[in-house]
């Protein structure tokens, strides 16, 4: 099973425990911008930051434009792909994946979101559609980031006081922000393939490498 959307995450070396100590205050800034996982500006639990609220008005548009035209409005989709691969990286950085401090906008970092080219004929009945089409994902997504919550402070407490963090809790967060973003993705009508209800798409060659975090 594949999906067009990858999100990369390099396994983190040594854990910068005083880093993790603040990165609630230090996210602060990107998550006014973009959001992240549970805090920035909008509502419900993918809280998207106000270029993210941008993006969600550029999406309404480029609907509404497909539906007529068949094409997205020059220019937004570069708009909406800035914003979510800035957000990803974010993401990473607030879900204790990295500890690295994300770039603002575009920049270098060891985290990075790998999006389809934009289609060159889009299917009509799925952009359509794409309101009720979403919502079984928005529904599965809502017990995943509450589970995610309950994980990721468990990983501040463990990095604080232990400087670790094990495989599991590593990649069951990489997992689900990685389905997250593949759903966010399609809501911003990036894309029109319909992203599978599983954690993980990557096949166990492509796997085994990132999953080698040190405990």
């Amino acid at each position: 099973m594949s999906n067009p959307v990858r999100f990369q995450v390099e396994p983190p070396g040594a854990r910068d425990r005083l880093g993790v100590l603040f990165r609630p205050i230090l996210i602060i800034p990107h998550a006014i911008l973009v959001g992240g996982p549970f805090i920035g500006l909008g509502a419900g639990a993918l809280r998207t930051g106000a270029l993210g609220l941008l993006a969600i008005t550029s999406a309404f548009f480029d609907w509404i434009a497909i539906l007529f035209t068949g094409h997205p409005i020059a220019g937004l989709q570069q708009f909406k792909r800035l914003y979510l691969c800035w957000r990803a990286r974010v993401i990473a950085y607030a879900c204790f994946l990295r500890d690295e401090y994300p770039p603002f906008g575009e920049g270098p970092y060891p985290a990075s979101l790998e999006l389809p080219d934009e289609p060159e004929a889009r299917d009509f009945k799925s952009v359509a559609l794409r309101p009720l089409l979403l919502l079984p994902h928005l529904v599965v997504l809502f017990f995943l980031l509450f589970v995610e919550l309950l994980v990721c402070i468990g990983s501040w407490v463990k990095i604080v006081f232990k400087g670790t963090l094990g495989d599991n809790l590593w990649r069951f967060t990489r997992d689900v922000m990685t389905y997250a973003l593949r759903v966010e993705a399609y809501a911003l009508l990036i894309h029109d393939e319909f992203p599978p209800f599983a954690l993980s798409t990557e096949t166990a060659e492509t796997a085994e490498p990132v999953l080698a975090v040190q405990p």
